[in-house]
């Protein structure tokens, strides 16, 4: 019997070695899980009555993030919303007025995704809104009802015993917070099209300098793969690491960044909620024994790893906020690590183990060609992780993956 800690990386191994002998797995692009017919489906549990996924207020930027204002038919931002016209979706639409059938696209993409999920598990059975946007008045004040981004669902049959299931299958949709509020419905909703939220992988934005093996400062922006940069070596020194590619690289992209701030020596690095980065209790640890840490659950009074003289540092965290800025990029290095702002990070994001997402991004480092190819996009998400996201999800516990996932970004 293998311990338990190595068993995730058993199961990554399995992952990798599907993604090697699959030969159509470079075009396949992140939508496709190879061999997913044979697989068995994974066990699904259903949400308790009152329970929401996350675990999080629905309006904070764990969840669908803060109410905008409501939508009203005359406003300039009724043009954020689209009809569902989807056959396999039965609208109640008890105003007759089609207001049920108005969404956001964001909306719209995960009612249809959920919409197969029911007729899959459900053979014969619909999916059912009850209420969508509300143009009346009829909800709470600030509800995203209002703004088209949140529905309230049951099953065709009305089925009261599959609602802890339904709710489940939301969740597995791409929902961005789901509750199973009533015994007669279960509650969902999305962040909005525009918000900074909207998107929060694992990435630093276009403004933060990382330092090239020439000794120059530059922005992220700037960085082309091929570059060597500053980065730590896996026995916690500092070296120059080669940039492979980048998983995400978004320049006209507004999202909401973690700033972690540090004194003596003082330091300012803003990243994603999901990104990972170096964190130990106390100063005396070693730079190789600091653990990753997703920065959203970087506290003051813990320490990072920073450059120092001579080699790398600790430094403790004084203070910790949020920021919106413009600009997302998402390097990967040879080493799986990078000093952004003097501050050392990982390259990887959403998923806990920074050593399991190393090895798991192995095949791009044995073979050039998948990072280097001509199909590779310019700008947004690299499918590679994309596709290790997908996989991973199937493999893994839950746990193992940050609450705000990937939310559709790459690394």
């Amino acid at each position: 019997m293998s311990p338990a800690w190595l068993r995730p990386r058993l199961r990554f191994c399995l992952l990798l070695l599907v993604l090697l002998l699959v030969p159509a797995a470079r075009g396949c692009g992140p939508g496709r899980v190879v061999g997913s017919r044979r697989r068995p489906p994974r066990k699904l549990v259903p949400l308790a009555y009152k329970q929401f996924s996350p675990n999080v207020p629905e309006k904070t930027l764990g969840a669908s993030g803060r109410y905008e204002g409501k939508i009203a038919r005359s406003s300039e931002r009724f043009k954020e919303l689209t009809p569902n016209y989807n056959p396999d979706i039965i609208f109640k639409d008890e105003e007759n007025t089609g207001a049920d059938r108005l969404m956001t696209q964001r909306c719209k993409d995960r009612l249809n995704s959920l919409a197969i999920s029911v007729m899959n598990q459900w053979p014969g059975v619909k999916l059912r809104v009850t209420e969508g946007w509300d143009e009346d008045g009829h909800h709470s004040e600030e509800s995203l009802h209002y703004e088209g981004r949140a529905v309230d669902i049951t099953t065709s049959d009305r089925d009261r015993n599959k609602y802890g299931l339904l709710a489940r299958l939301a969740v597995e949709a791409g929902f961005d917070w789901v509750y199973y509020e009533s015994k007669a419905h279960v509650h969902c909703s999305v962040k909005s099209e525009h918000s900074a939220a909207a998107k929060t992988g694992g990435c630093f934005p276009a403004g933060a300098r990382v330092r090239l093996e020439n000794g120059e400062r530059v922005a992220l922006s700037a960085v082309k793969p091929g570059d060597r940069v500053l980065a730590m070596g896996e026995d916690g020194k500092p070296t120059f690491s080669d940039v492979l590619i980048f998983l995400d690289r978004e320049p006209n992209r507004l999202r909401a960044f973690q700033i972690i701030e540090t004194l003596d020596p003082p330091r300012r690095l803003a990243l994603t909620p999901a990104h990972l980065l170096f964190t130990a209790d106390n100063h005396t640890e070693p730079a190789a024994h600091f653990r990753a840490t997703f920065a959203s659950h970087v506290q003051p009074g813990q320490y990072v790893l920073v450059a120092g003289v001579p080699g790398l540092q600790p430094a403790r965290v004084a203070a910790v906020s949020t920021h919106v800025a413009l600009g997302s990029y998402a390097p990967l290095t040879r080493h799986g690590t990078l000093v952004v702002e003097d501050v050392v990070a990982s390259c990887f994001a959403a998923v806990a183990d920074h050593h399991l997402a190393q090895l798991a991004f192995w095949p791009l480092r044995l073979f050039p060609s998948l990072a280097w190819g001509s199909w590779t996009p310019s700008e947004g998400v690299h499918w590679y992780p994309q596709l290790l996201y997908r996989l991973g999800r199937l493999l893994l516990e839950e746990n193992t993956f940050h609450p705000l996932g990937m939310s559709g970004a790459g690394s």
